[in-house]
């Protein structure tokens, strides 16, 4: 390895895991904002919180590598044509294609990394992280009871505190309302002057220990005896335990198979497999649309094994010949005495049809003479055939339309697994597009540091961004197909590239503003001439 190239990946690699890890951590706050009014004052652990937040960390790294290798190499060209090392590199006859040499094979390296990131690890990360926080979804929050608060975190329980001491453990005037009998009991309420609360060693169990207090009950009348009155019952107490299960609030593990099927948790494989079977549901679906509309017209298949007498070979029609005649000399040989008698076959029974019977026409004169087909049958009939004609009509438009939007569904879908199959290609490419936007740039501006190579990159990256956006729209809209939708990006970018490093080939400035001095001037000296000619 040359001297230069040692340079080049040690004057990157630094600010590319800084950038990295600056843009990782913004991505993942960023989607964490999303969750956390689902995460917080639920008691998760902080092992579950690192837990989320490493798997939420695999599924953006897609997104973070690209702006990272933007920021790098803006950074480390931008630092050597700062240094004016650029310049003597190539006073030295390096070419600025050489110099970026490592960086290529780095990037490309990178690109490789992506790929195989979102091919197996994010899919195993997306699943974790959905069913993680699903668990927590349905996990009940953190039991708190507030003091003049009514809480309802225990299930068919209601409790009230008027008072609780500093120690925590100390309260006063203490209501519970039980609701387990709400069938047998119509009220069921606990009184207490004060009491202590407090949660086992072992966590499983919450006791609250209730002094001078007391019971009210009232039972519900119910059958026969509705109209009779039931006496409503007190029960003192000196002292009273209520225990509560603490299991209800613990999370439990979800079975991960149940999020399997979705999009962002398959592997490319699986997503090409999705695809082929959502292209024959469609081909199926419209096939049989085909079908019913044209039921009476339905043709035997070209390969049909059935006999058809109407299709015969000349050879099978001489062979039944020949087999024919064979048969009628052997029976002439037979005397007639001996021959067997012939008994007719019975006659065809009538064949019974089945459904509506249609009426009959009245054909009286010419077919083109008729107004209508209506006018064909007779005029007792019409209004009944009307009425089953719309009624069949109905049917069929409905039977149509529910085929239709099962075909449109099955057509959105896979135009959405299509894009989420082709951009991970995409994303994993724009890491070399960035690298020829970068670099290029940071020659030109030939500034480095954090601050000018940051403000330019996170303008390409917008950019890259909202045409990402754009493009799943117009997917969506079958305007695009999917995999030009997910690489019209990176074809948008390329060219912008491919004039970055032109430009920085040849020394030359980004935008050349002679033209337009030149045309200023003119227009300057033309107004100076003609001031003392108006005035």
């Amino acid at each position: 390895m040359k001297k230069i190239d040692k340079l080049l990946l040690s004057s990157f690699v630094g600010p590319f895991v800084v950038s990295f890890g600056i843009a990782l951590f913004v991505l993942v706050m960023q989607f964490l904002w999303l969750y956390i009014d689902e995460i917080a004052g639920k008691g998760v652990s902080i092992f579950i919180m690192l837990e989320l937040i490493g798997y939420l960390s695999i599924s953006t790294f897609p997104m973070a590598l690209p702006i990272a290798v933007l920021i790098a190499s803006v950074m480390l060209m931008g630092n050597l044509a700062e240094r004016y090392e650029l310049s003597s590199m190539k006073s030295a006859g390096i070419s600025l294609m050489r110099v970026m040499r490592s960086t290529i094979i780095v990037a490309a390296g990178i690109a490789m990394f992506s790929y195989i990131c979102s091919d197996f690890l994010i899919p195993i990360a997306n699943l974790k992280f959905k069913s993680r926080l699903y668990d927590i979804r349905k996990q009940k929050p953190a039991l708190t009871l507030e003091k003049g608060v009514f809480n309802e975190d225990f299930r068919q329980f209601v409790i009230r505190i008027g008072d609780k001491a500093s120690d925590g453990e100390t309260i006063k005037d203490v209501m519970i309302e039980d609701q387990t009998n709400a069938g047998r009991l119509k009220f069921n309420q606990i009184l207490a002057d004060s009491g202590q609360m407090f949660t086992t060693e072992d966590k499983r169990f919450f006791v609250m220990n209730l002094y001078n207090g007391a019971q009210y009950q009232e039972p519900t009348p119910q059958g026969k005896t509705s109209g009779q009155r039931y006496p409503f019952v007190r029960t003192k107490f000196k002292s009273w335990a209520k225990v509560w299960d603490l299991g209800e609030f613990e999370m439990n593990r979800t079975d991960e198979d149940r999020f399997k099927t979705q999009r962002s948790m398959l592997s490319m494989s699986q997503l090409r497999k999705n695809m082929d079977s959502l292209q024959l549901e469609m081909y199926n679906g419209k096939q049989s649309i085909a079908d019913d509309l044209v039921a009476n017209l339905k043709r035997p298949p070209v390969n049909s094994k059935l006999p058809n007498p109407l299709v015969q070979s000349k050879e099978m029609f001489e062979k039944d010949s020949l087999d024919r005649l064979k048969a009628a000399e052997q029976i002439k040989k037979v005397p007639k005495s001996k021959r067997p008698k012939v008994i007719p076959p019975p006659p065809p029974a009538p064949v019974k049809v089945e459904g509506p019977v249609l009426p009959k026409q009245r054909l009286d004169k010419k077919l083109t003479e008729y107004a209508s087909l209506m006018e064909t049958f007779e005029p007792a009939s019409r209004e009944k055939l009307l009425k089953d004609a719309v009624t069949q009509a109905k049917s069929g438009r409905t039977a149509l339309d529910r085929r239709k939007d099962q075909i449109e569904n099955r057509r959105k879908e896979e135009v959405k697994t299509g894009y989420e199959l082709f951009t991970k290609y995409s994303f994993a490419f724009v890491c070399f597009v960035f690298l020829f936007i970068g670099a290029p740039m940071g020659a030109i501006i030939r500034k480095g540091g954090f601050g000018y190579p940051i403000l330019v990159s996170i303008i390409f990256f917008v950019t890259f961004i909202m045409l990402t956006i754009m493009c799943r729209k117009l997917a969506e809209a079958y305007i695009l197909s999917s995999f030009w939708a997910a690489m019209a990006p990176c074809v948008a970018l390329m060219p912008i590239g491919a004039y970055l490093t032109r430009k920085a080939m040849n020394d030359s400035q980004m935008i050349n503003t002679d033209r337009l001095e030149r045309v200023l001037f003119w227009l300057r000296r033309y107004f100076q001439k003609k001031k003392p000619a108006t005035a």
